[in-house]
Order: C-alpha cells, then structure tokens, then sequence
C-alpha cells in the first residue's frame, strides 16, 4: 500500500528545479529515473567547457548553449515519455512570481548563491510550496527540507557574511597573499580595464604619487603615441615602485611592521624583452579572445609552477600588452572573470610582484586563480549522493511524511563510523523576519546619509529585495517598477538624493519606515535609530542593521514536526566541541549560542538542539559564491496604517496594492 501511496505522489507531482548545474543534472537524472512525469528547470546560465568534467548531461558540441534545454533533450533520451520544460531565464525575473510557483507541488533548489536562494525562498514562503535546498562544497553537501509554519524558513537562521578587508590594509599594509589578490583584482585590474569613471582606491594614492612622476596626469591613461612596452613599464613603476615610496614616507606606519620594498621594472627587467611567441597578430587570430595567453608567448606552461620575479614581471607587462593588442574594444567595460585567462595570469602576476614587495611568499598561478575567484574544486560523487538525498526528501514531502523530515549532511571524514549525517529538522526561528514577521532596528545617522545610502546599503545588499517600495507610515518614499509614470520616477529619484530628515515625510530617529517587495510578498518593519558617528573600519557603511537573533533551542514535543534551514557554520565541529557561531555582518548585533556535536551510533539521527550545522551554498560548480547573508525581512507584516492594512487583506493584485498605495500618499 505504501509503494502505491509512494507512486502515486511522485506520478502526480508537478516538480520546479531551480538550477541546472552540477547538483541540477544529477538531480533532474534522478527525478527521472524515480518516476516523477512533469518536471520544470529555470536555469540562465550556458553550458562552459569547465562545467564538463562534472556535468554529464553536457558534451562539448553542447558548449554555450543553455544548460535547462540541453538537459532536457539529454534526459528526454532515455526517458522520452516524461514532459520536462525548460526556462532559460533568472528565477528572479517578473514572470517567476507567486503565482507561478503555486503551480507545484514542491521546488527544489540547487543554486550556487544565497541571493537566488533566499528569493525562491521568499517565494516558496509566500506561495506555500514546499522547498528542498541543497549545496556541495567539495566533499561536504547538505540537503535541507523548508515547510511553511512547520520548518524554520532557509533564512532563519543567518548566514556567513562575505570576507572582506579593511581598506587601508589592501592599499597600504598587506600582510597576507589574499590582501595582494584583492588590490590586483578589485583596484588594479578594474582601473586599468574598467570604468575608468568609477571610484577607485588607487586614486588617492596615485594624486600623491603622481606628484613625485614626471608628469602630473592621471599615471593610468596611456599617452598619444606612446608605446605599450613603455606605458606598461610606467604602470609598473608606478605602482610598484612610486606609491610604495610614498608610503614607506610615513615612518610611523612602519614602526612595528616589515618596511616593503620598492619595485621599477629596470631593476627586474632588461631594457629590451624578447618574447618566445612574440607575434601579436597570431595570438590576437581567434575567435575566443578570453583564452589568449600571456603564458603561451613566455613558454610558461604549468600553471601550478611558482613564478620568479622576473617571470611575474614578463607576465604582468606581456598580459597588459595582449589586452591592449588584442581587445582594446573591451576596455574601459571589463570586469574580472576567473575564467578569462588572460585576466587570471594579470592579477596572478600583479599579485606576486606586490607580495614580493612586501615579503610574502609568492604562488602559482592554480593557487591564485583558486583564492581570486573563491574556488572550491566540485567533487561529482558529492553532487550525485545530494542529489539523491534531494528526491528522498522531496518523496517524503509529497507523501506529507512530516515525522521522518531530515536535513543531512554529508561529511568529508567519518562521524561514528557515518559519513551521512541524518538530523532532525528545526522549528522556525521565532526572531526571523521572513517568516516571523520579527521588526528591525537601524542605527543610522538621519542629517547626513541619504535615501540612496539606505536603499543600496541595507534594502537591497542586506535585505535582499529586488523590487522595493518605502513607506513612512502612508506616504511613499520610493518604489520601482515598469508601471511607473514619468512624474513619479522624477519624485522617487529626486528622493534618492536627499538625506532622510530632508524627506517629504522626514525620517529622523524614533521613525518605522515599512520596506516591501511586491514581487516576493513580504514586508518588514525597520525602526530607526539616530547616531552621530561611527566607525569607518569596523562600520564602513555608516550605519548598523540588527534585531535578528539567534533563537533559543527548545526542545520540540516529540509529536510535532519541524524543519532545518540553512546552516550556520562552515564546518561540522569534532566530537563534544563546542562552537560559537560566528557574527553575521559587522555591526551587526546577533546572539551567540553554542551547540555540542551529539552520540551518534549507526542508524540513529542526531538531536535537533545538539548539533552544529554545516553552511553549503555551493550547486556543485566550482566556485562558491558568498553574498552577503544578512537575509532578514519579513513576511506580510500587517501594516500600521488602516488603510494599508485594508489593501494587503483584500487581496489585490500588485498593481492594484501599488495603485492604492499612491492615493494614499
């Protein structure tokens, strides 16, 4: 009877895949091969030559064409009976609404970043579908089951906040071969290839520098006339040799740290650089100028050697000379892409001259591509067991088998002899502000920041929305959206501009400013909290978002089920250590609770309250992308205002809220 049940649930399905990459096609194989007949996929990404070491469905004659079509037509082979569709799209693009994800049974997600995720979340919460997510990160995954009311929601609990540095440590006092990447990659790289309006780091340093050069212009535009070789030994000087100099000027930096060492390139180079490939025609006659090489024309071939100075200088001025030689149309538009190898020997090169400059062991250029772009190398036997651990979950939810929910992680050395990890899923987290409508609190300096701070820094960084409106009690503030008319973008914009107590409707300290995003359906509460100062190293967006905390973990009645969310440690701690979890974003106020690895024999789950979670965002592709994992917002927070509160219960459309919300300005 209970194969029946279990047939029936999965033939009846309707299933969302969102993601077709390394946890996607071993995912939509095995939903195939288990029985499921309607599957959708919403992927945007198409098929790269790195993705088929991992991606089976994928052969090279499939490379750049859209991954959701191409695996379909390779499952539809072997299962030609079952419908699956295809969306090559953004899950975050207007069609995928509410509504359109009331349409399933059950969504399961591998994605490779918290932003997507926590928008299908929201989505998932408001549509009352069903969300399995999942992630890979070498040989750890997890698989995590989300049920509206049952299961805290994925973002109840926060997330890992992305690594960043101090400024000044990046452009003055490097220390760690990471701090060499990000100047090359986020300062160098982007002012020499990318808009060269945006600000930039190097400015500062290069007014000052400037002034000890011959020429007192902008040191990074070439020069009518002037000659590769030459402008890129001028870069070289520049900002390897006359901005250290500059620094080494201020004594009192250097009193307690190792004094860098200034770098021109006559003291490394020859004057005259013979080149082993030096015809530039040649290398620039391809059609994928992304995979030109400076390597090729040094004869630097194993990208898992160490470079000598000498080498990395040759790469550096080579690798400039190339994207001048050949892709100069792309200059000025250029961001750095890990799979653009001529981008990856720059910054690799870049990066090792200033480590050597300031004595700190150089790497291959495997090493920095792996630190620049955030890589992980996929293991394919992970990607397979989560997938399969996907659809077990996904069965369960279908048969409403609430009792035998498992969030499971899967560990890269054994626990008990168990490299599953089985545990018991989660209550919501009562503090949540997506499913448990709990306000927040915004310290932020009300005469001097404008509403463009805030929409940027906190609506859309921190509170992942897409599509904001801002209320002060009836007035609105701000929204976007194509319905818009001409007069009102003019007044939402012109608001942009203005510092908060300056606002139609001012925005000082004590205020409830309610921020909602349409397209998600859910709303959150932030009052604000005026304060003078702050600081600009360990607070650098001049303003502090808390409120959410870690819930306290009750123990749950054995006849109630819950579920897991996402996790919120990037490792699973040895047997009876305790772990701390981490703060999410600086400034941000968050409670610390400790958990204890349980017992666990063979065939037994883990105690909800005792373990320590993992914290996967990757789908299975070799990079992990780390946003920023402060997802707090709240889901359909009753409005204060009659009127508002009038408009959510009716249950207008969109465009209808959105009109009301205008009369009532």
């Amino acid at each position: 009877m209970d194969s029946l049940h279990h047939s029936s649930a999965v033939k009846g399905a309707k299933v969302l895949m969102v993601g077709a990459g390394g946890i996607g096609c071993e995912l939509l194989k095995t939903l195939a091969l288990s029985g499921f007949q309607d599957i959708h996929i919403i992927d945007m990404d198409t098929i790269e030559v790195s993705n088929l070491n991992r991606q089976f469905l994928f052969r090279q004659s499939h490379v750049g064409q859209s991954k959701a079509k191409v695996a379909r037509d390779a499952v539809l082979r072997f299962r030609p009976y079952i419908s699956i569709t295809p969306h090559h799209a953004n899950v975050k693009d207007s069609d995928f609404n509410v509504d359109f994800f009331k349409q399933f049974s059950v969504v399961l997600n591998g994605l490779d970043n918290l932003d997507a995720r926590r928008h299908v979340n929201r989505l998932c919460l408001a549509a009352e579908v069903p969300l399995v997510e999942s992630g890979t990160t070498g040989f750890l995954g997890q698989v995590t089951v989300h049920v509206k009311g049952k299961t805290e929601c994925y973002e109840c609990q926060p997330k890992p906040a992305p690594k960043t540095y101090p400024v000044c440590t990046i452009t003055s006092t490097p220390s760690k071969f990471v701090h060499c990447i990000v100047w090359a990659k986020d300062l160098l790289f982007a002012k020499l290839f990318g808009d060269k309006n945006q600000e930039n780091d190097l400015n500062v340093r290069s007014s000052d520098a400037s002034k000890s050069s011959e020429h007192g212009e902008d040191v990074f535009e070439r020069r009518n006339n002037e000659d590769i070789e030459q402008y890129g030994r001028r870069i070289y000087d520049h900002v390897f040799g006359y901005n250290i100099e500059i620094a080494l000027s201020n004594k009192e930096t250097w009193k307690n740290r190792n004094r860098p060492k200034p770098l021109f390139s006559r003291d490394v180079l020859p004057e005259q650089l013979n080149y082993q490939n030096g015809n530039v025609d040649k290398k620039c006659a391809t059609d994928d100028l992304s995979s030109v090489s400076a390597m090729a024309s040094l004869g630097l071939k194993n990208p898992q050697d160490i470079w000598s100075l000498t080498e990395n200088s040759r790469v550096f001025l080579e690798s400039l000379k190339v994207f001048f030689a050949c892709r100069e149309k792309e200059i000025g538009n250029l961001s750095f892409d890990k799979d653009d190898q001529l981008a990856v020997e720059f910054v690799t090169a870049a990066a090792n001259i200033r480590a050597a400059s300031f004595g700190i062991p150089l790497h291959s250029l495997f090493e920095a591509k792996g630190i620049a772009g955030n890589i992980v190398h996929a293991v394919a036997t992970t990607n397979a067991v989560v997938a399969g651990l996907i659809v077990i979950e996904a069965i369960k939810v279908l048969k409403k088998d609430i009792d035998n929910y498992r969030m499971t992680y899967c560990l890269e050395h054994p626990s008990k002899k168990m490299l599953l990890m089985p545990v018991e899923p989660f209550e919501p987290n009562k503090s949540c502000c997506v499913c448990s409508e709990s306000p927040l609190a915004l310290e932020i300096n009300t005469h001097r920041s404008k509403l463009r701070d805030f929409v940027e820094k906190i609506v859309k960084a921190k509170l992942g929305m897409n599509s904001p409106l801002i209320m002060h009690g009836s007035n609105l503030l701000y929204e976007v959206g194509d319905d818009l008319e001409d007069d009102m973008i003019a007044n939402y914009t012109a608001n942009l501009e203005k510092v908060l107590s300056e606002l139609p409707s001012s925005v000082i300290g004590g205020t409830m400013l309610t921020v909602e995003d349409l397209q998600q359906e859910f709303t959150c509460n932030i009052y604000i909290k005026h304060r003078e100062e702050f600081d600009e190293e360990k607070e650098p967006d001049g303003m502090v978002l808390s409120g959410w905390t870690q819930s306290p973990l009750e123990k749950k009645d054995d006849n109630k089920s819950v579920g897991n969310g996402g996790s919120t440690s990037t490792s699973m701690p040895s047997e009876g250590q305790s772990v701390e979890l981490d703060e999410i974003s600086e400034g941000t106020e968050i409670c610390s609770k400790k958990r204890k690895q349980p017992e666990v024999s063979a065939g037994e789950t883990n105690n909800k309250n005792e373990v320590e979670r993992l914290d996967v965002v990757d789908d299975g592709e070799e990079e992990i992308v780390i946003l920023d994992g402060w997802d707090t917002s709240n889901k359909k927070k009753k409005l204060q205002e009659p009127m508002l509160k009038a408009i959510v219960s009716a249950g207008f459309s969109i465009s209808e809220r959105k009109e009301g919300l205008r009369k009532g300005r």
